[in-house]
Order: structure tokens, then sequence, then C-alpha cells
């Protein structure tokens, strides 16, 4: 009895959609602000990243390489320290694990916001790592799986769910598929937000991503006392 009583009071609040919406929406702002102001450089999609450090290590261009390297490992890295903080603070009655996760994001994030230009790298890595951690932490929205930091595996999903809605006209497959657009429509107005700030407010666009993950570390609390 007491483990589903944590599963309702706990596993449900931070896969509710609302939250996941908000993640979603500061997932999309993170990647346009890193790309947009901080040199190129994808914070979320580590594909992007990857690709481009594989051709600067072909062309023998270093300092290109281990600009594109940071991030990478930084993302690595964020993803361990997010199963570290799981694996530590799961039983924590007055936090869910999660809630630790959005709160250090938001202090590295508050940070990346005082950093110049001229330590982009740095940047970079901190919006990286603090993505990874937000990737690892948050893995599903409303029973379903789900990235709040990236697309493609969305599209995927959403696609696979309404070919299966076609052919079988299963309602929960059409609801299954509109959830993910909704989340895909939100990461990319988060990413239009995070293009069109950088321009007018530059380094301390990446404030307004805080205040979204504040949001959804408020909104775990609201959601935990409805289930209990």
């Amino acid at each position: 009895m007491k483990g589903l009583r944590e599963y309702h009071s706990h596993g449900q609040m931070s896969e509710a959609f609302l939250t996941a919406a908000f993640l979603s929406l500061s997932g999309g702002l993170q990647d346009a602000y890193t790309y947009a102001f901080r040199g190129g450089v994808f914070a979320n999609a580590q594909t992007g990243n990857i690709v481009l450090l594989s051709q600067n290590l072909f062309e023998k261009n270093w300092g290109l390489a281990l600009r594109y390297f940071i991030p990478v490992f930084s993302f690595v890295l964020g993803v361990a320290i997010a199963e570290w903080i799981r694996q530590s603070y799961s039983n924590i009655d007055s936090f869910h694990w999660r809630q630790l996760v959005v709160l250090s994001e938001v202090i590295l994030l508050f940070i990346v916001g005082f950093l110049p230009q001229s330590m982009n790298m740095l940047a970079n890595a901190m919006v990286s790592f603090s993505c990874a951690m937000q990737v690892q932490a948050f893995r599903k929205v409303t029973g379903y799986a789900f990235s709040s930091t990236m697309c493609i595996g969305n599209v995927r999903s959403a696609m696979e769910s309404l070919y299966t809605f076609c052919r079988k006209r299963e309602p929960k497959m059409l609801k299954k598929t509109l959830r993910y657009w909704e989340i895909i429509i939100l990461f990319a107005l988060g990413a239009g937000l995070g293009g069109h700030f950088s321009a007018v407010f530059g380094a301390k666009t990446i404030w307004f991503s805080c205040a979204l993950l504040l949001i959804s570390f408020f909104l775990m609390f609201i959601r935990e006392e409805e289930e209990k």
C-alpha cells in the first residue's frame, strides 16, 4: 500500500501534461538560445554536436572539435548526475526527486544568464548538463513516453499512433497522437521565443527558461496535493 500511495502522490504529478508543457517550452527555448546566442551549438540535440565534432576531428580543427565535444560530454555527465539524484533522493517525503532536478536546472541556467559571450563554451556546457538532467528525469507525459528537450522521438511516436488510429480507429490512439503534437508545438513555440528573445535580451534570455522551470517545479507541489 505504501508503494501505491507513493506512486499516486509522486509519480503522477511529474507526468501531468501541464508540467510537461512548461518543460517543453523551456526545452525549446534552451536549444534556440544556445544556437542563436552561444555560437551555433545545440544544447539539447546532441546528434548535431556529434556530427560536427566528428567532422572537425577529421579535418583536424581541434579548437572547433573541442567546442562541440564539451556539450556532448556535459550532456553525458548530466544524465549520470540525474540518475544519482534519483537513486539518492527517491525516498524523500518533502520533495520529489524530480523537483530537485528542476531546481538544479534553475540554479545552473540562472548563472548562465550572467556569463558573457566570451564564456560561451562554459555556458553551453552548463545548458547541456541541465538539459541532460531533464531528459533523464522526465520521460513520460500522461503515461506516454516523450522528450521535453527534442522532437524526433515525439514526431516518430505521433505518426506511429496516427497510423494505428487510421487502421484500427481506436480513440485512445487519436488522443495519443494529439498529445504528442501538443508537446511538439509547445517545443517549437519555446524555440521561436528563444530565438526572438535572444536578439532582444541577449544572455539573460535563458532566465525565461528558469521561469518556466520554476512553474513546473511548483505545479508538482499542487499536483501532489491533488493526488493525496
